[in-house]
């Protein structure tokens, strides 16, 4: 099989560059010879040598450890196209410590807020603070208290603008998304996304920390990679216009306030 040759062919390559070729070719091979592999079936070889055997155990670990992924069950169904059903999917794992909880700033202050974001640019989180990391900071979401008296009508109506949201527009989720979690009496939603071609997988949330106010905290991300190219600008811009339209101050991301990541990712507009 040309997979089994050319994991063999780099067997003496360093980790990451093994993992490097491994990854290429995966993208490039028929679903059907993925699964072959995954089930360690291989009909034209009688025995497995050492070898092999390990380049199916590092498959394997990648498949279990969810980078990697061949199951188009796990598809999202409001996707807009299947042309892309048979490459593997590098949906990554899901991040520890999602939700609202106790997180600490550079100087050590503890803080009630969502996960804080790294130092890729792939990032935006409203509790990140803006001294410490005005790369990530976006503002927060802000409902009209004259239109939206509770935080449940608030939480109602980021759900249908959510539920609304557009696969594939300004070319990025066109793997679609599903909304995992909606609580409209604790203030939060948990929506993941996923890029059509390689199935990559961002996570977003929506959380009201202070349930006297009318402020909904945003979060949107990577799980895997450095650049996100201006997915998550893109993706926060889409859905503050929607809610812009129905009277809520959501500024999303400006460029004049995120140059720097504009041009670590190399996109000019968002």
């Amino acid at each position: 099989m040309k997979l089994i040759a050319t994991i063999l062919a780099n067997f003496a390559l360093s980790s990451s560059a093994f993992t490097a070729v491994f990854t290429t070719q995966l993208n490039i091979q028929h679903h059907s010879t993925l699964r072959a592999i995954k089930n360690h079936v291989d009909i034209d070889a009688p025995l497995f040598t050492r070898r092999e055997s390990l380049a199916k155990s590092w498959l394997a670990g990648l498949m279990a450890a969810g980078v990697l992924s061949s199951d188009a069950a796990n598809a999202f169904p409001n996707k807009i196209s299947d042309k892309y059903d048979d490459r593997p999917k590098q949906r990554g794992s899901k991040p520890k410590n999602l939700g609202i909880g106790k997180r600490k700033d550079m100087a050590g202050a503890e803080y009630v807020g969502l996960k804080e974001c790294g130092a890729a640019p792939n990032c935006f989180c409203s509790t990140d603070s803006i001294e410490d990391s005005p790369d990530t900071n976006i503002p927060p979401f802000k409902w009209d208290t004259s239109k939206l008296s509770s935080r449940q009508d608030a939480f109602q109506q980021l759900y249908e603008v959510v539920r609304a949201y557009e696969p594939g527009q300004a070319n990025i989720d066109g793997g679609g998304f599903d909304i995992v979690t909606f609580d409209p009496e604790a203030g939060y939603i948990y929506v993941q996304f996923e890029s059509l071609k390689n199935g990559y997988v961002d996570d977003l949330e929506l959380a009201l920390i202070n349930k006297e106010d009318n402020v909904v905290q945003v979060r949107s991300a990577s799980r895997l990679g450095y650049l996100d190219f201006g997915v998550n600008a893109k993706r926060v811009n889409y859905l503050a216009r929607a809610l812009r339209s129905k009277g809520w101050d959501a500024p999303g991301v400006l460029l004049e306030t995120h140059k720097g990541y504009a041009e670590e990712n190399g996109v000019s507009s968002f």
